[in-house]
């Protein structure tokens, strides 16, 4: 039988919700691999909404579960409700979502709060020694959970391909170890099961993130 995968999102849209490229990337990998992903996502607010043509919050109210079923398909149940015993492995893909929605990072940094569902949803994959994937900024939230953990979220240099390094210092600061990676490779912290890949952190052709992602996926799922 195929290995049951968690993917857990935080809404539909990389400005407000979880990117959706890295989102597809990983259940297209799954698919690929022969395993089974159960999607799930917060039933809470989004933080807000954002025009992704003009870049700027509007007045809306969405709600993270329903917008996280376009992505699904329809097919997502609410994170609350998630059996760890069921499930061989946990995805986060990124997008913005991740600081707005399953955390308070985008206000906060490495003082956020972890969304409560999110946080005992790692902490019992962690504890079951399941796998736990991270992609882009997703990896901030194992950086404040789980201190001392080795991480990527790819460079640690600001510059045109990596503008939002500055990301590595804030893991640093949380007492986990930072490695500089490049889009297309992964980090594997074998002490804690975690594997990281940059995705967007890069400014890279969209090939390359997806193929990071593939990699990521597959590692997973060995651990699994």
């Amino acid at each position: 039988m195929g290995k049951r995968v968690a993917v857990v999102l935080a809404g539909c849209g990389v400005y407000d919700g979880s990117e959706i490229h890295e989102s597809s990337a990983v259940l297209v990998h799954l698919s690929r691999e022969g395993a089974e992903a159960e999607v799930y996502a917060p039933d809470v607010e989004q933080m807000h909404v954002v025009d992704h043509v003009k870049g700027q919050p509007t007045q809306e109210k969405r709600s993270v579960l329903v917008e996280s079923a376009r992505i699904a398909r329809g097919n997502i149940k609410d994170l609350a409700k998630l059996d760890v015993q069921g499930l061989d492995a946990l995805i986060i893909p990124g997008g913005f979502g991740v600081a707005k929605n399953l955390s308070t990072w985008a206000t906060q940094g490495k003082n956020c709060i972890i969304c409560k569902e999110v946080e005992d949803v790692l902490r019992a994959f962690h504890a079951a020694r399941k796998p736990i994937g991270l992609c882009c900024i997703s990896p901030v939230l194992a950086a404040k959970i789980f201190p001392g953990c080795e991480l990527t979220v790819g460079h640690d240099t600001e510059c045109e391909k990596w503008p939002y390094a500055k990301t590595a210092e804030s893991i640093r600061e949380l007492g986990c170890k930072h490695i500089n990676s490049q889009v297309t490779e992964i980090h594997v912290d074998v002490q804690h099961r975690l594997v990281s890949t940059s995705a967007f952190m890069c400014s890279a052709p969209l090939h390359q993130i997806f193929d990071g992602i593939g990699k990521m996926v597959q590692e997973v799922l060995r651990l699994a």
